[in-house]
């Protein structure tokens, strides 16, 4: 698969993992110590999220990362 398609499907489903729980994005961000246009740009597939900001994307949401991938 390639790069930029990965980082879409990824951004997508933190989308979707985020909506189904009713948080916005700037709740998400505040939630983790980022800023709303860091949630945008990684649910926009727009970055290359490190081990570690996944794991803390997945902590705000209060799910384990693997839910990131498995649909």
């Amino acid at each position: 698969m390639e790069k930029e398609v990965l980082l879409k499907n990824l951004g997508d489903r933190i989308r979707e993992i985020r909506e189904g729980k009713g948080i916005t994005q700037k709740q998400l961000a505040h939630s983790i110590g980022k800023d709303q246009q860091s949630i945008q740009r990684l649910e926009a597939g727009k970055i290359n999220p490190s081990i570690f900001y996944l794991h803390e994307v997945a902590k705000g949401l209060d799910v384990n990362m693997e839910f990131f991938f498995n649909q």
